[in-house]
């Protein structure tokens, strides 16, 4: 297997270059390493690479700007990060930039031809750019005039049609600022890449455990007695859960690994900072692997309560903890009738698995006095995903799983501050509390109307009802649904504003005026201040808050950091009369996070302890003292219908995922290495039977036709490749399927895309005789 670098800016994507060699069967180990220096030197070079990597994730240095895994509250290695990271890191601190000839020399519509992979090659953004109306080519702009831009469009434009949309990556301080910007313009259109992905996980926890957020620490996972990883490939997504894993399972504890797609580091981890890993055959993860279909965990979930309720029934006492399900829950007998019987036939058909393997798992889970559900985005992506997470908590409410040791629920999230950026009150629906204290502390009055969640801004766009659309970093028109309409929709906005690192599809995607504001990243320095270098702070998936400081020498001088970028747009947008004070805030951090201490809760004294060699953790009341703030005070069970996804016949029900060498939108490089995938990206990942069945053959180019209520959705030129994905499945890499996702197939409740919710057949194409290389 040969290893895939980055290459020079001038190559893209050439799907004739697809090689396909068989799955490997672990997943980091030296080759792991190898890429990770081998991606940092070609674009960063060897002593910016070093200085960087010795900082990532260490008390004082930054936060990887990759996935929101904690870092150890003890010590810590000396390289806390993962191979996804290191990549993560190369991309953002290379020194290639792009400047004004560069978009000088390449107008729009060339721009539009190239792949997303091709944009991201070139390099970081390096100075402030605009597109005016019936221009053909993006030209430089002076920052001040930039402002006066955003300045007038915002005065002009009514608020509620005027967007700000935020990535994960924003940190707390920025993430903080730039609500208070939209608020004070008079929205709460706060869109956010937690709308597209972990959206399901807060509906389903915040009405059942009265929090939104996982209830477990990193010391929890290490002394869990079982632990399920749901519809997650933590080999990929956020490697260093394997480590987290691989000691749970030194203190004797056992996994359950349950994913349509039979990922590597699921099943054995070579930890490359241990000699075992290097010369060894590595550590086995999965205890027992449930190859379920896409769609097919709520019925999951509700089999397993079936049998935790009659094992208790047989031996009372057994299984339920009765002091926590009488003191702490409410809905339990309702609960309990519901799952009194279950149809067996209908399990397996939603689920594909057997009943004896069900069985197997819930006499595991039946012996566990402490366990731990983990999930990601296969679970959150389908129409009936919130009360798929609901059937989860139901399950663990039985045995008592919350507010002890190795016990809780665990979302995994993704971004390394998406969690933080909805504390901070980045989202279209806030609670009254947070305005009202958001309102004392700026003598303001905040809009109490809903706003536009990401699916309602396409819509918004579609309708012709933007005038003015703020991206607080992200690849929003790549990141949604149904692209083509999308893309159609982020034309018709009167002005786009991107800020950014680098280019990206979205910038190309540009309303009729845009504006690209570039911005450091996590890396770089921040010291253009009165009082020197500041810093920012954020919040990983267990509720850790910490800092995070770049040290490197941004790749231009013309970079201004986020909180500075918000706070003059606030200015340009306000005069000088505001009440809020912008520039104390742009000068100096803490100023920023005194405010955030006074509205905020969990956050006292915050300049103090975010200054302490671990940081702080929020108040998590489920997990500090089995308490539960919702409407009633309690726990609740819940009771949903059976529901999976059936697709109609002659058709596969289709899951986006991303690479391993990508992080959601961005590319880094071509090498799907786990997967046995190099080289191309159009690939549709088949059972093998179901390829027989279809009249299909492994390596053969198809269009793809999505279903959806009747509509139909088209993707031209993808290739079929035999996959052991669970039958009557199928697997597409994230973003190129998006066109397939119409953007009415939602999760009911949360409104998050059904990505994972696809039901798909497929069209000979005709008049190819391209083949994929087998290596």
């Amino acid at each position: 297997m040969k290893f895939l670098a980055r290459p020079a800016p001038g190559i893209d994507i050439d799907e004739a270059n697809l090689q396909i060699a068989p799955p490997e069967e672990h997943a980091a180990g030296v080759k792991a390493v190898l890429v990770a220096v081998e991606r940092g030197v070609a674009q960063a070079g060897l002593s910016r690479t070093a200085h960087s990597m010795l900082r990532v994730n260490q008390r004082g240095g930054f936060d990887c700007p990759g996935c929101a895994w904690p870092e150890s509250q003890g010590r810590r290695k000396a390289a806390e990060f993962c191979e996804n990271g290191a990549k993560a890191i190369a991309e953002e601190t290379t020194v290639r930039s792009v400047g004004a000839d560069f978009w000088e020399s390449h107008s729009i519509e060339e721009l539009s031809g190239k792949s997303e992979y091709w944009l991201g090659n070139q390099g970081r953004l390096s100075e402030p750019m605009v597109l005016r109306e019936g221009d053909t080519h993006y030209r430089p702009i002076a920052w001040a005039e930039a402002f006066a831009l955003i300045g007038e469009r915002i005065r002009e434009a009514p608020p509620e049609r005027c967007v700000f949309y935020t990535s994960g990556r924003t940190a707390n301080e920025t993430a903080f600022i730039y609500q208070l910007f939209a608020r004070s313009v008079g929205t709460n259109n706060l869109p956010d890449c937690s709308n597209m992905c972990h959206e399901s996980s807060g509906s389903a926890m915040n009405s059942t455990i009265g929090i939104g957020k996982g209830t477990v620490s990193l010391e929890d996972i290490h002394d869990a007695e079982l632990i399920f990883v749901v519809g997650q490939n933590p080999g990929t997504n956020h490697p260093r859960m394997l480590s987290a894993l691989k000691e749970c399972k030194s203190n004797g504890g056992k996994i359950v690994a349950v994913n349509p797609l039979p990922e590597a580091g699921l099943f054995n981890f070579r930890d490359p900072q241990t000699l075992s890993g290097v010369l060894g055959d590595g550590a086995p993860i999965a205890d027992q692997y449930l190859q379920i279909k896409v769609g097919g965990d709520l019925a999951l979930f509700q089999a397993l309560g079936h049998l935790l309720l009659k094992e208790e029934h047989a031996n009372p006492g057994s299984v339920v903890d009765a002091a926590f399900v009488h003191g702490h829950t409410e809905g339990f007998e309702e609960y309990r009738r519901a799952r009194a019987v279950i149809d067996w036939k209908e399990t397996e058909k939603a689920t594909g698995l057997a009943q004896s393997e069900i069985l197997s798992v819930a006499s595991m889970l039946i012996a566990s006095k402490a366990s731990i559900f983990c999930w990601a985005l296969g679970v959150t992506q389908q129409p009936h995903s919130v009360d798929t997470i609901r059937e989860m908590v139901n399950v663990l409410l039985l045995q008592g799983n919350f507010g002890k040791k190795g016990a809780g629920a665990c979302p995994v999230r993704g971004h390394s501050n998406v969690q933080g950026d909805r504390t901070m009150g980045i989202w279209e629906k806030p609670k009254e509390e947070f305005l009202a204290a958001l309102d004392n502390e700026f003598a303001m009055v905040s809009p109490r109307n809903h706003g536009y969640d990401a699916v309602e801004t396409m819509e918004a766009f579609e309708r012709e009802e933007v005038d003015v659309f703020v991206s607080m970093g992200g690849n929003f028109s790549l990141a949604c649904p149904d692209t083509d309409a999308i893309e159609a929709g982020m034309r018709r906005a009167g002005l786009t504003v991107h800020i950014s690192t680098k280019p990206n599809r979205s910038h190309i995607v540009h309303g009729r005026t845009s504006l690209i504001l570039p911005t450091l990243g996590r890396t770089d320095k921040d010291d253009k201040h009165p009082n020197g270098a500041q810093f920012l702070s954020v919040e990983d998936s267990m509720s850790v808050v910490h800092s995070t400081q770049g040290r490197l020498r941004p790749i231009s001088d013309h970079l201004l950091a986020e909180p500075v970028i918000i706070a003059r747009m606030a200015h340009a947008t306000f005069g000088p009369g505001h009440p809020v004070g912008w520039e104390a805030m742009a000068e100096d951090y803490d100023v920023i996070r005194n405010h955030i201490e006074r509205v905020v809760p969990g956050f006292d004294n915050f300049n103090k302890r975010v200054r302490a060699r671990n940081g702080f953790v929020l108040p998590n009341p489920p997990r500090d003292s089995r308490s539960f703030r919702t409407t009633t005070g309690k726990g609740h069970f819940t009771v949903s219908p059976l529901e999976y996804l059936a697709p109609p016949d002659g058709h596969l029900v289709l899951q986006t995922v991303r690479s391993h060498d990508q992080y959601n939108t961005t590319f880094y490089g071509l090498d799907d290495r786990y997967r046995g995938i190099s080289g191309g990206r159009r690939v549709i990942l088949v059972n093998p039977e179901d390829l027989q069945e279809l009249g299909f053959t492994n390596g053969q180019l198809v269009d793809v036709i999505s279903t959806f209520q009747g509509l139909d959705r088209r993707a031209d030129n993808f290739r079929l490749i035999s996959y052991p994905t669970a039958k009557g499945c199928a697997a597409a890499y994230f973003p190129e399927a998006n066109v397939l996702v119409h953007r009415n197939n939602v999760a009911r409740e949360s409104n998050t895309p059904g990505y994972k919710a696809l039901f798909v057949r497929f069209v000979p194409r005709l008049g190819s005789d391209v083949t994929a290389s087998e290596q």
